[in-house]
């Protein structure tokens, strides 16, 4: 009886060693949860990835911090302007996305994506309605690049000669972020009526849209998952100098596809910043017990390389490291934009400004991602509107200001995941962890029968050595 469990134990241990090693090596377990993941991870009319795609459920939360000018007469001087920082004015965004239509084979779906913005009043700093910010003012500025227009000068400056311009205003919060009738723009829209009455940073751009787009649905291949192929008819962009800067790459950063590695580059093209970006991985983290992979914005995406010599414009006008000119698709608005307080910006852009103090934590736009389902966990999307300033012999509105790049505003949108939607999701993966771990379930089987064994081998060795006097004896005696 002892001799058979002896060798039962012995086979087993090897037997289920070798059927976990093999099962680790095919990575069997692990391939049935990555096939089962692509398969689920589609947008399919009526399952929960589509309602997640379609109304997400985690809030964001946009929060708008603005520099006030102290020393407005200063500037127009020649001295460095002195700002300060005044924020955040925190909003709450309420985003869904309608006009949806799946493609005949099911591998694209169109739709716009609605984003409306409700006032925090316990996450901000004052009442935007009544908060005043003394500001450049913009409209009087776009209207002097305008002038670059032989069509448009002539009104122009008769305009600004007619009205009493400042270089320096005061309004709202509310004012600046949504809009108001400026008599600068009224007048010029008299004459050309395809020029909005009406100025704000995110004018008409709250309860609307940014245009339609073409998403693939990743029907055909999970890494395609809600990839963009289309945004307002247009499979590229005709802004930039270059194919590679026009092109249209990933996803419009609300999701991204699953079983994702480290080792990958991934793609956003957020229209606002009217170009698409790369993000990259960065570090391991941890939110609400659920692991992620940390991506952020290279510092390379603002570089002044060769790479980036297509986002140039005039072709050959490169600002410097850090900023992006995108007057091209704002209206000729001489509008700069960047990362808050100039973050990873050439050192010349913070030290023409007093009052900027960039940081990584404050200032750094990253995602973390849980890499199997490829869910943000949490998420900062920063950047900072600029605008180019110089002086300006024809207007002397702009008296003797230094030519630089002044700040107006920035925005941190950001988005955690809630305690709830957490726990579900810990629940999917603890799951696909038990599946996948079973071939080291396996291996310690075989270990402990191995020990079995081994207690056996030891045990049958020491009966022999301890048998009974005659046992010991010698078969021939003398």
């Amino acid at each position: 009886m002892g001799r058979c469990c002896f060798y039962a134990a012995g086979t087993l241990s090897l037997l289920l060693l070798v059927t976990s090693v093999t099962l680790l090596v095919a990575r069997v377990f692990q391939k049935a949860v990555d096939r089962a993941v692509e398969k689920n991870v589609v947008l399919r009319n009526g399952t929960e990835v589509f309602h997640s795609w379609e109304k997400p459920p985690l809030p964001v939360y946009t929060q708008f911090y603005f520099f006030n000018v102290t020393n407005p007469e200063e500037i127009l001087h020649g001295e460095r302007p002195l700002l300060e920082e005044v924020g955040p004015y925190t909003y709450r965004e309420i985003r869904n996305k309608t006009n949806i239509q799946f493609g005949d084979n099911g591998t694209t779906v169109s739709a716009v994506s609605n984003k409306a913005y409700v006032f925090e009043r316990n996450q901000s700093v004052g009442d935007p309605k009544v908060d005043l910010i003394r500001t450049l003012n913009i409209p009087a500025l776009t209207a002097m690049e305008w002038t670059r227009n032989p069509l448009l000068r002539d009104i122009i400056e008769a305009v600004l000669k007619t009205y009493d311009q400042k270089l320096f205003v005061t309004h709202t919060v509310h004012d600046l972020l949504w809009g108001y009738k400026d008599e600068l723009l009224s007048l010029i829209h008299v004459f050309r009526p395809n020029i909005s009455s009406y100025f704000g940073l995110f004018y008409e751009k709250n309860g609307t849209n940014d245009g339609d787009y073409v998403f693939l649905t990743g029907e055909d291949s999970y890494l395609n998952f809600t990839k963009i192929v289309e945004w307002n008819g247009k499979t590229s962009l005709d802004w930039w100098a270059a194919d590679k800067c026009n092109m249209i790459n990933g996803t419009d950063g609300d999701s991204f596809h699953p079983l994702i590695t480290k080792d990958e580059v991934l793609y956003v093209f957020p229209s606002d910043f009217c170009r698409s970006v790369y993000i990259t991985f960065s570090d391991y983290e941890s939110i609400e017990g659920l692991p992620a992979f940390r991506y952020k914005v290279p510092a390379e995406i603002l570089a002044n390389t060769s790479e980036n010599a297509g986002f140039c414009l005039p072709k050959g006008n490169c600002l410097g490291s850090g900023v992006l000119n995108v007057s091209v698709c704002k209206n000729g608005a001489p509008i700069i934009m960047s990362f808050p307080h100039f973050y990873q910006a050439d050192e010349r852009f913070i030290s023409a400004i007093r009052g900027l103090h960039p940081n990584k934590e404050d200032h750094e736009t990253f995602v973390d991602i849980n890499p199997l389902t490829g869910i943000i966990l949490r998420a900062a999307k920063r950047f900072q509107i600029n605008i180019y300033v110089q002086k300006l012999d024809d207007f002397i509105e702009t008296g003797d200001i230094r030519t630089m790049v002044f700040p107006v505003m920035y925005l941190n949108e950001s988005v955690l995941i809630d305690k709830e939607t957490a726990s579900r999701l810990k629940s999917v993966i603890n799951t696909t962890l038990i599946v996948t771990n079973i071939p080291y379930i396996i291996m310690a089987l075989g270990v402990f029968f191995g020990f079995i064994f081994t207690w056996l081998a030891c045990r049958g060795q020491g009966s022999m050595d301890e048998g009974t006097a005659d046992e010991r004896a010698p078969l021939i005696r003398t």
